[in-house]
């Protein structure tokens, strides 16, 4: 490497530290609160598909930038940067997708690491230090999926124990969020209540911190690999029950407001309450689709329904029948697996009990059908192509080769005469 390009690779190396540094001229909040001597991790934890904001909530004073790393099991010395150094971390939320890895869902902003739609598989540690590897603060982030569903719903309290020899190693519960509003009005509904998984037990490591002594999330590193909780067991649980509600009654409109809009124009349809914003979709059958309702969040009361028909959980839920095709999922997301032509028409969303949105899905046959190279058909093609191609070929240089020595027998018969 020459003078020069060292020089340039130290000089961004310089500009790129100081990406997140703290303006002078204001207030530094972090002086106020000292870093614990020892690094320990607070417990977190989330259902899959939320955003989750990280704040750093401490650091030196004389440090005026911040470094964001993952860590997937403590003392693993695979230790990634998340920061990429140049203050370009800042991620549209609203572009993010399912299954899309961690880097390209997290931003960074004022010290704090923002994760959209965090998956399981971001469970783990999250540190915030500096480049020189330096940490400041640290979190045990449990990221988790919903694998039971209850219907009905009972408030029967549920306690698994677990003992080794009389001794009791653990106890897991269910904490339940408060249930949320009915998502239809004035049409039989339906409510969600999410709760996550904790764990009670003596034997909880102590460099982890909790809100409560003695409890954690099960999906935690500070349950000792000893107890071997299993996820698909001990996680996030859903429970959904009926209601009925009437919708909030409607504005009255004065007349002054109809003869304005009559004048501009508005029929009185167009200027109800009742209409929502209209989506359009094209997408080709025999593929799978998921369709999303627009701003909705897993905390959220989402409803969907066919035209006039709507889709309830306790029909339509994922996993509670194998030949569905069309479902539910806990996300509120409504799968097509795959989409077919009879699914096209309009599927209204509903949020918070309110209709916001109309989805017109158009379903459409591809004329071709997508060939792969390990199909018998495309391989027997290919084959024959590259046959034909090197018999030409082979003709081609044979050709070449004897009108080559047709030439030179007759410049040697030439040159004898």
């Amino acid at each position: 490497m020459t003078f020069l390009s060292q020089f340039l690779v130290a000089l961004s190396a310089l500009s790129t530290l100081v990406a997140y540094e703290a303006p002078e001229d204001k207030e530094d909040v972090f002086a106020s609160r000292a870093c614990p001597a020892f690094l320990v991790f607070d417990n977190a934890a989330y259902l899959s598909d939320m955003t989750i904001e990280l704040p750093c909530h401490c650091k030196p004073e004389k440090t005026h930038d911040v470094v964001w790393y993952y860590q997937k099991q403590l003392g693993s010395t695979d230790i990634r940067a998340l920061t990429d150094f140049q203050g370009m971390s800042v991620v549209d939320s609203s572009r993010v997708g399912r299954g899309s890895e961690l880097r390209s869902r997290f931003s960074i902003r004022l010290f704090s690491l923002l994760i959209f739609r965090a998956q399981e598989s971001d469970s783990g540690h999250y540190l915030c230090g500096t480049a020189s590897g330096d940490f400041f603060y640290g979190y045990d982030v449990d990221v988790q999926e919903v694998k039971k569903v209850s219907f009905p719903w009972s408030d029967k309290h549920r306690v698994a124990t677990v003992k080794s020899g009389g001794a009791i190693l653990f106890q897991a519960f269910t904490s339940f969020w408060p249930w949320s509003v009915c998502d239809r009005c004035d049409v039989p509904g339906e409510q969600t209540r999410v709760g996550l998984c904790y764990v009670q037990s003596d034997y909880l490591e102590p460099r982890y911190r909790r809100e409560t002594d003695k409890v954690t999330s099960c999906g935690s590193s500070a349950v000792p690999r000893a107890l071997s909780l299993d996820r698909d067991k001990y996680a996030a649980e859903l429970g959904v029950k009926s209601c009925h509600v009437p919708c909030p009654p409607k504005p009255s409109s004065s007349l002054e407001h109809q003869t304005l809009l009559e004048f501009l124009g508005y029929s009185e349809r167009e200027s109800s309450s009742d209409a929502v914003p209209i989506y359009y979709h094209n997408h080709a059958a025999d593929s799978l689709l998921i369709l999303s309702c627009p701003g909705a969040r897993p905390e959220h009361a989402v409803a969907w329904d066919r035209e006039a028909t709507p889709l309830y959980r306790y029909e339509y839920m994922e996993g509670l029948n194998q030949s569905l095709r069309i479902f539910i999922d806990t996300g509120h997301h409504l799968h097509f697996q795959p989409a077919q032509l009879e699914d096209k028409g309009s599927y209204y969303c509903w949020l918070q009990g309110k209709r916001v949105a109309e989805i017109r899905l158009g379903v459409y046959q591809r004329l071709a059908r997508q060939r792969l190279l390990t199909d018998p058909e495309s391989l027997y093609a290919l084959k024959i192509i590259l046959t034909c191609y090197a018999v030409l070929t082979a003709v081609f240089l044979f050709l070449v080769f004897g009108q080559f020595l047709w030439s030179t027998t007759k410049v040697k018969r030439m040159a004898s005469v």
